[in-house]
């Protein structure tokens, strides 16, 4: 699966080698069922403090599985670079979301496209360092 792949790669070079400079992450959640842990990665875009991730699951028409994890429990740990950190996940709304979704579908208008595909509006999730 390339998944496993990307996530052995990217903890192996701790987030360098062909990953340096990429706006990768990696989460992982709890399964909102097993409670097993699940890491998933994916393109994140910085604001301010915190790092953004969409829950656009490549248009699909259902949400992505960890963002359904992340709503029954928001405490994720969040690889990105050589840190390793929990995080609070947070879904934005209202203004927030509108800001976030004008300004990363500006710098990556496949977001669009996504959303099109979709039919359904595409989450944006703040993840917040806690201390």
């Amino acid at each position: 699966m390339i998944n496993t792949r990307t996530i052995e790669d990217f903890r192996a070079a701790r987030g360098g080698g062909s990953f340096a400079g990429r706006q990768l992450l990696l989460l992982t959640t709890r399964g909102r069922v097993t409670g097993r842990p699940h890491t998933t990665p994916m393109m994140y875009v910085p604001d301010g403090d915190h790092l953004v991730v969409l829950a656009s699951n490549a248009g699909a028409t259902e949400p992505p599985e960890w963002y359904r994890n992340l709503l029954a429990q928001p405490t994720v740990t969040v690889e990105a670079g050589a840190e390793v950190y929990i995080a609070t996940a947070r879904p934005t709304e209202g203004e927030e979301y509108a800001r976030l979704w004008r300004s990363i579908t500006e710098q990556f208008p496949f977001f669009l496209e996504h959303e099109q595909k979709a039919g359904r509006t595409i989450p944006i999730v703040t993840l917040a360092r806690v201390s």
